[in-house]
Order: C-alpha cells, then structure tokens, then sequence
C-alpha cells in the first residue's frame, strides 16, 4: 500500500499530517510512504529526517497523489486535488463535511473513500485517532499564551518590595478539551481562574483542575453523543450572557471555546459586554471562524484592539502556532488510525462499514455518500 502526505497548500496551515515519528511506524507495517519535499518545513521536521524515518522524498505532488492509495493531509482537498485522485483511493483529512456538501458531492463522484478527522467518534478505542481532541489541547495551551503576550499585566502574583502584585483574573468559558486546557495553563502560570459551561461534568473537571466554576442555573443542558455540549434555547443563551457578561467585566483575561459542531458558533460576548471590560483586557476566541465566533467583533484571522482598548484575538489555527507539536500528534492520530485498521495478510486498509469506528468517520466509499447524517 502507498501512502502519500502531501505538503498543505492552504496559506496559513503550518501542520503537516505526518511526522517522521508517523512515518517510522507505517513504514514498519510494511507501508511505502512519500512525502511531498517541504511537507514539514514550517513545523520543523527537515526532509532528511523524514527520509532516515523511512520515507520516500517526492517532487512529483500531482503523480504521487495519483497514484497513492490513501492519502493523508490536515485540510481539505482542493477541487483540483480531489481530480488526481485515483478510484477507490482513501483520502483523511479535516473535511468539514456539514459545511461541505459540493466537496462531499465530488469526492463521492470520484468514487473515493473520504475520511473525516471531525467524525471520528468519541469513544475510548477511538481516542488514539482523535485529531478534533488533540489539537483542541493544544489550541487551550496558546490561547493563555497569546492572551499573556498580548496583556500589560502578568499573570501570577508576585511579593516584591515595592508592593504586592495581585493575579490575574482569567475567564474560561466552556470546559472542553481546550477549556480544561487553557484553565490547567493559566493556573500553572498563577492566574485566577474562573469557568463556565453548560454540562455540569464540565464544571466538575474544571473545579478538579483548580478553577472556581460559575454555576447558572439554565434549566435542561446535557452533551450531545459525541461529548459536545448541545445547543441552548434563546432565552438560556440570553441568561447565560447575562451572567458571564459580569465575569468579564471583572476579568483580565476571558478565553472563549464554545463550538457546535457542524454549526456556527454562538455568541456569548455581546458588544455592550465588551464596552464593559477594562482597557488593556484580552478577549481569546477560540471558535474564531469566517462565520463569526463567540464574541461579537471579532475578526477572523487578525487581533484587533476596541475603542474602549479591549484586545481580541480571532486569529484562527491556534493550534498551528505550536506546529511541531501539533504535527507530532497529528501524525500520531493518523499512525495510530491506520495501523488499528491494518490488515496484516493484506497490507492494506480495508473498508468496512459495520465498524464503529469507520462507521461514524467514513463519509464517501464506492461512489456513494454513504454516512447517514450526509445522505441526500
């Protein structure tokens, strides 16, 4: 079987999907690997290591890509990409699919068997290969970075002769993967932490991890069956804001990560909030998207400063800030996929759509959208 990485094209992708590490283990299943020259240049993993792990250096993108059996990447294919695909080939990739029916549609015409990083299930035997969890971890870690580059205060309390500096006050609102991150990084930096989400667990593992969680009582929550938080009524995301909105009044730092998946993001930091904080505050928006994110004004892609002097940061990709690590898990969770469906006999992947785990992340197999949630 050849597997084929290519180096990403998207302009502010710094990741690559594989890692010499990745490498060294597919190789070892009995794997041919090319990896396009460069793939790991912004993530610092040199082509010669790539080559001492046991790949093969390409210079041929497109004739690689046409002939590989499965190819691995962190962002979803270009039309044209999707055109040098061979039939029957296995592409894994982020692929957005809720937000992505044409490109669902022509990978299905190409009669390729798409994988999507986002539908992995949550599950304990998916763990491994879950890319959504491992670069939300890392995503939760930069956020406190940014936000503590990007503030004139510092974050833990320092004794020094001329007085006492007091703590900074840190606002994490939603405990997921990246907000339990983000709370354990600014607790190890000093800060004092607050926290909010919806899912009474979530506010258990953040009180676990030090913070003080803000309890407001909105009635009927939960998690959806894949571990997110599900969508609030109307008059529970106004009640939500309402009391936040006094949290971050107070706050020297709010970090933002509510996501619903396959949806936009909702808004949880009004404008009237924002006029409210302090200058010199930062806003981190982790569900920063084209589509909007959490905090009214943000910008996707820039970090700008309000007129009342409020920082937001909207960057996007925050885990690509940390690409070294974030490749090395990335090619961790792709390793770890393809070695679990390894036939030994075969030397291969196979397809096969009772599985748990291929049933809930295979969207496109035999020409045929055949994931129940993309149907028709």
């Amino acid at each position: 079987m050849k597997i084929f990485a290519p180096k990403e094209s998207a302009g502010n992708e710094t990741r690559a999907a594989l890692d010499p590490a990745a490498v060294k283990k597919l190789t070892s299943l009995g794997a041919e690997v090319f990896v396009e020259s460069g793939i790991g240049s912004l993530s610092d993993n040199p082509d010669a290591d790539y080559s001492a792990a046991g790949a093969t250096i390409s210079t041929d993108r497109s004739g690689d890509m046409g002939s590989a059996d499965v190819v691995c990447r962190v962002s979803k294919p270009s039309e044209s990409d999707i055109g040098l695909l061979k039939e029957g080939a296995i592409h894994i990739s982020f692929l957005d699919p809720f937000n992505e029916s044409d490109l669902i549609a022509k990978l299905s015409e190409k009669k390729v068997t798409a994988i999507s990083l986002e539908m992995v299930p949550r599950s304990t035997l998916a763990q491994k290969m879950d890319a959504i969890s491992s670069q939300a971890n890392l995503a939760g870690y930069v956020a406190v970075m940014a936000a503590a580059n990007q503030s004139n205060n510092i974050l833990p309390m320092m004794m020094t002769p001329a007085g006492t500096l007091s703590p900074a006050k840190v606002f994490v609102i939603g405990a997921g993967v990246a907000g339990l991150q983000a709370i354990a990084t600014a607790k190890r930096l000093g800060a004092r932490v607050t926290a909010f989400d919806t899912r009474p667990e979530g506010l258990e593992q953040a009180e676990s991890l030090g913070a003080k969680a803000l309890r407001i009582d909105l009635g009927e929550t939960g998690s959806t069956d894949q571990g997110y938080a599900k969508e609030l009524t109307p008059e529970q995301i106004e009640k939500q804001r309402e009391e936040q909105g006094k949290v971050c009044a107070d706050s020297d730092i709010v970090i933002t990560t509510a996501k619903l998946f396959g949806r936009k993001a909702p808004l949880l930091v009004p404008a009237k909030v924002v006029e409210q904080m302090r200058p010199g505050s930062v806003i981190v928006d982790l569900a920063a998207a084209e589509a909007g994110g959490n905090v009214e004004g943000t910008v996707f892609g820039e970090t700008i400063t309000t007129d009342n002097g409020v920082v937001i940061i909207g960057t996007g990709n925050f885990e690509g800030q940390v690409a070294k690590h974030a490749t090395q898990m990335l090619g961790s969770n792709f390793a770890n996929m393809l070695d679990h469906f390894w036939d030994e006999e075969a030397k291969g992947v196979p397809i096969n759509l009772e599985d748990e785990i291929q049933g809930g992340c295979v969207i496109t197999h035999g020409g045929a959208i055949v994931h129940e949630k993309f149907k028709g």
